[in-house]
C-alpha cells in the first residue's frame, strides 16, 4: 500500500469512526470525564482535513507523522498524546518505505503497542486499549494474505479482547480511579480501537467491491 492508497483508505475509515462520538461519549462517562467521544470523533475530523493536504510525493511515513500532530492538536488529553506517540513511533519504524507490505504493518502495529505500554505503564490485562491491540496484532500476524478476511479477523480478537476485560478492573487511567465501579464497563480505549477497526474493515470491504 502506498501513500496514495493509505490516504484514500483512511479518509474512508475515519469519517465511520467519528460516527461513533455518542457511543463513546457515554461509555467513559459511566468510569471516566465523558470526553472520549469529543477527543476521538475530533480527532479523526482532524486527521481528514490533514489528509487533504498530503501532496501526491508523501510516503506513508509522512501520512502517519501528519496525522498523530493532527490529532493530537484537536483535543489535547491523555489518549490524543497516546495516540500520537504511537503514530509516530510508527511512522519512525517504517522509515521512508514508499510502500506498506504486510510485514511493515505488523511492524507498525508492534511499534504503536510498545509505546503505548511505555508511556501509559501499561500491560495486557490491565483493562487498557492493549487488550484489544495486542490480540489484532495476534491475528495480523497468522492472517490469510486476503486483506478483506484479515480485517475480519483482526476485528474478531480485538472485540474478544475488549469482551473478556470487561469484568475486570480497571488498572490504569481514569477508568482505575473508581475502582470496582469499573467492573461490567468495557474500556473506552480499546472499544475506540475496536471501532476503528471495524471502519477500517469497512472501507476495506468497500474498496475490494469496486476492484
Amino acid at each position: 500500500m502506498n501513500s496514495e492508497k493509505l490516504v484514500a483508505l483512511l479518509k474512508a475509515a475515519l469519517p465511520l469512526l467519528e460516527s461513533c462520538r455518542d457511543e463513546l461519549r457515554d461509555l467513559d462517562a459511566a468510569i471516566g470525564d465523558g470526553d472520549l467521544g469529543i477527543t476521538v470523533a475530533g480527532g479523526a475530523a482532524a486527521v481528514v482535513r490533514e489528509l487533504e493536504q498530503v501532496g501526491h510525493f508523501a510516503t506513508p511515513a509522512l501520512v502517519l507523522r501528519q496525522a498523530a500532530g493532527s490529532f493530537a492538536a484537536a483535543n489535547p488529553s491523555t489518549l490524543s498524546a497516546l495516540v500520537a506517540g504511537a503514530l509516530l513511533a510508527a511512522a519512525k519504524r517504517v522509515v521512508d518505505a514508499p510502500e506498506l507490505d504486510r510485514s511493515a504493518a505488523i511492524d507498525i502495529l508492534t511499534a504503536a503497542i510498545n509505546r503505548i505500554a511505555e508511556r501509559g505503564k501499561a500491560l495486557p490485562g490491565d483493562k487498557t486499549i492493549l487488550d484489544a491491540m495486542s490480540p489484532s496484532l495476534e491475528a495480523l500476524a497468522t492472517a490469510p494474505a486476503d486483506p478483506v478476511q484479515t480485517m475480519e479477523l483482526m476485528v474478531s480478537a480485538a472485540r474478544s479482547g475488549v469482551e473478556s476485560t470487561t469484568a475486570l478492573i480497571s488498572r490504569r487511567g481514569r477508568a482505575a480511579w473508581v475502582g470496582e465501579r469499573s467492573i461490567g464497563h468495557p474500556d473506552g480505549g480499546a472499544t475506540a480501537y475496536l471501532r476503528l477497526l471495524e471502519a477500517i474493515a469497512t472501507a476495506f470491504a468497500g474498496a475490494a467491491q469496486r476492484h
